[in-house]
C-alpha cells in the first residue's frame, strides 16, 4: 500500500507541471479517489473526493488568482463562512510555509485531487471578471465623484452608475492581472478595453454601447480633474484609488480620435514599487552573469557617464536604480532629476521635473551641481543643453547615470553627435553604454519542446538549429493562455576602451566600431537574447519581436 515516502517521492518527481496523483495511480493501478483518501490520511488532512460537493469558494481578493494557481491551492470560505484552504500538493513545505506566512486564521485545511482543484479555480475565475459584468450595463448614467472608498468587488457591485462601475471594475481587474497600463480605445460601436501585461497588449472586453463609452471617458476626466467639455486636444492628468488597503496612483492621457477619445491609464502601485526597491539588485533583473559583472564595473567607476539606452518600457530606469542601489552605502551624495520620479529611493535626493514651473532637466541639472553631489542620475537626455551639462558633469569628477532613446549602443554615439556634443569631450566622459530590452519568459507550467519551420529558422538567421532547444508555452491558466509568464532583461554592454575612443574621435564607421567591439569581447543584443532561446527560457518569436534579425 502507499507509504509516506512514496507519496513524498511522487510529489517531488511530479514538480509543479505533472500530476502526482496520476503518477501514483499508474504505479499502484488504483482509482484516483481511493489513492487521494490514502494520501490525505498520510498527510493528516481531510480529503475532498471528486464526488464530494466542493465546500470552499475561492476568495481572489484575499489571495490573488495567480498565487492560487501557481501554488495549486484554494483559499476561501466554506458554506458557514469559515476561512479554509484546499491543497493540491500535500507535502510541499514551500507552499505550507507560504500559507503560514499569510497569517490567516484557517478553520480547516483539505486535500483535493489536483485536477479537481484546477477545475474549481478555472470555474470561479471565469465568473470573476468585474469588467465582463460591467460592460453589459445600459442603464441611465449619473456621474458621481467618490474615490475615497476602497476599491473592492463589494463596492463595485454596489455602485449604481454604469460609467463609474465600468471604470472601477476595469481598474480593479487591471490590478488583479498585474497590468502596467489600461487602454480604452474608441471604436464606432463603443469602446475596446485592453491591458498591457508583460509588455504586450491583451484585449479584455468590448463595450458595445456608445453612450456608456463616452460617459466612461468622461468619468476618467472627472477623476483626473480634466476638462470634460474639451474633446479636440490631448489632456494629461492623474488620480488616485485605494485598493487592497493601499493607494494606487494612476496617470491619465486623453487623446482625440476619429471615433471620439482614447484614454491610456498608467498604473503606479507605490507600495509595490517600494517593495521592489527593497529587493532591487542587478541580480534580480534577470541579466546573465557576464552582463552583471560589466554593469557593476561601470557603476563602480569613480567618475564618468554610465548610459542606458532602449525604447520606452525597456527597463532603463530600473537598471539605473538597481546599479545605484548597489553602490549607495551612505558615504556619497546621490541626487536624481526625473520625469516623473518612478521609485522612491532611501537616502537619495530625488527631484521631479516640472516644466510648467520652468524646472527642466537642464535647469535642474545646473542647480544639482551646486548642491555638492557625488553621484547624479539624469532620467533622460532629450536636448543638446542637457547633453552638454551631463557630459561636463562627468568630466568634472561626478559619476553620472542617465538614459537616452536609441536602438543600440552604437546609435547612441550618433545621437550625441547630432545634439552638437564635442566628440572628444563625449568619449572622455563616457565609461560605457548599455542597450537593453525586456524579453517574456516561457511559462514554467505549460512549456514544452516544439519543432520550428525551417523557413522561419532561416528568416530568423538561425544557421545551427541543432544547437538550440526550442521550447514554448502552449497556454494555461497560470499564463492566461499566452504561453509566457514574467519578463527578464537582456543587454549588450559597450565599454569604451582607448581603441574605441580613438575610432569615435576619428569618426570611424559603425561597422568598424562593431568589429572592434566584437574583437574586444562585446556580445550584441540579439546574441544575448538568442542564448535564452538556446536554453529554452523564451521563444524565437519573442526574440524576433524585440531585436532585429542580423
Amino acid at each position: 500500500m502507499l507509504t509516506l515516502q512514496e507519496l513524498n517521492l511522487a510529489q517531488q518527481s511530479a514538480g509543479m507541471t505533472t500530476d502526482w496523483l496520476s503518477l501514483l495511480a499508474d504505479q499502484h493501478d488504483l482509482p484516483r479517489d481511493e489513492l487521494l483518501l490514502v494520501a490525505a490520511e498520510l498527510a493528516g488532512y481531510p480529503a475532498l473526493t471528486v464526488q464530494a460537493d466542493w465546500p470552499v469558494v475561492p476568495d481572489f481578493e484575499l489571495v490573488p488568482y495567480t498565487d492560487m494557481v501557481e501554488r495549486l491551492l484554494v483559499v476561501g470560505r466554506d458554506t458557514h463562512g469559515q476561512l479554509c484552504a484546499v491543497l493540491g500538493r500535500p507535502l510541499d513545505s514551500k507552499v505550507g510555509a507560504w500559507l503560514a506566512n499569510l497569517g490567516l486564521p484557517l478553520h480547516e485545511i483539505y486535500l483535493a485531487d489536483p485536477h479537481a482543484l484546477r477545475g474549481e479555480l478555472e470555474k470561479h475565475e471565469s465568473a470573476f471578471s468585474a469588467v465582463a459584468e460591467a460592460v453589459g450595463l445600459d442603464q441611465s448614467i449619473e456621474l458621481a465623484r467618490d474615490d475615497s472608498a476602497d476599491l473592492t468587488l463589494t463596492s463595485i457591485q454596489g455602485e449604481a452608475s454604469p460609467a463609474v462601475r465600468l471604470i472601477n471594475s476595469t481598474v480593479f481587474d487591471a490590478l488583479r492581472f498585474e497590468a502596467s497600463d489600461i487602454h480604452l480605445e474608441s471604436v464606432p460601436q463603443g469602446l475596446v478595453i485592453k491591458f498591457r501585461i508583460d509588455g504586450v497588449l491583451n484585449r479584455i472586453a468590448t463595450v458595445n454601447n456608445t453612450a456608456l463609452a463616452e460617459q466612461a471617458i468622461a468619468r476618467i476626466k472627472v477623476l483626473a480633474e480634466l476638462d470634460i467639455a474639451e474633446k479636440r486636444i490631448p489632456q494629461d492628468g492623474r488620480f488616485r484609488v485605494a485598493a487592497k488597503g493601499r493607494d494606487i496612483d494612476i496617470r491619465v492621457s486623453i487623446m482625440p480620435s476619429i471615433h471620439g477619445e482614447d484614454a491610456v491609464l498608467r498604473i503606479l502601485d507605490k507600495q509595490a514599487l517600494i517593495d521592489q526597491v527593497q529587493r532591487l539588485t542587478l541580480d534580480s533583473l534577470g541579466f546573465d552573469g557576464e552582463t552583471i559583472r560589466l554593469l557593476r564595473r561601470l557603476a563602480s567607476e569613480p567618475y564618468g557617464m554610465m548610459l542606458v539606452t532602449g525604447p520606452t518600457g525597456s527597463g532603463k530606469t530600473t537598471t539605473l536604480y538597481a546599479a545605484m542601489t548597489e553602490i549607495n552605502h551612505g558615504e556619497d551624495k546621490f541626487i536624481t532629476i526625473e520625469d516623473p520620479v518612478e521609485y522612491q529611493l532611501p537616502g537619495v535626493l530625488q527631484i521631479p521635473v516640472n516644466e510648467k514651473k520652468g524646472l527642466t532637466f537642464a535647469v535642474g541639472l545646473r542647480s544639482i551641481l551646486r548642491h555638492d553631489p557625488d553621484k547624479i542620475l539624469v532620467g533622460e537626455i532629450r536636448d543638446p543643453e542637457t547633453a552638454q551639462i551631463a557630459v561636463q558633469s562627468a568630466l568634472t569628477g561626478h559619476l553620472v547615470f542617465t538614459s537616452v532613446h536609441a536602438n543600440n549602443t552604437f546609435d547612441v554615439i550618433g545621437r550625441f553627435m547630432h545634439m552638437g556634443v564635442d566628440p572628444y569631450n563625449f568619449v572622455s566622459s563616457l565609461t560605457g553604454v548599455i542597450a537593453q530590452r525586456l524579453v517574456r519568459q516561457n511559462c514554467p507550467n505549460c512549456t514544452e519542446d516544439v519543432v520550428l519551420d525551417e523557413l522561419f529558422l532561416s528568416d530568423s538567421g538561425i544557421r545551427d538549429p541543432e544547437a538550440y532547444r526550442f521550447r514554448a508555452g502552449k497556454g494555461c491558466t497560470v499564463c492566461r493562455g499566452t504561453g509566457y509568464k514574467g519578463r527578464r532583461a537582456v543587454a549588450e554592454v559597450l565599454r569604451l576602451t582607448d581603441e574605441i575612443r580613438e575610432m569615435i574621435i576619428g569618426r570611424a564607421s559603425i561597422r568598424a566600431l562593431k568589429e572592434q567591439a566584437r574583437k574586444e569581447g562585446s556580445r550584441f543584443l540579439r546574441d544575448v537574447a538568442l542564448e535564452l532561446v538556446r536554453d529554452g527560457h523564451t521563444t524565437l518569436q519573442e526574440v524576433n519581436r524585440v531585436t532585429f534579425v542580423a
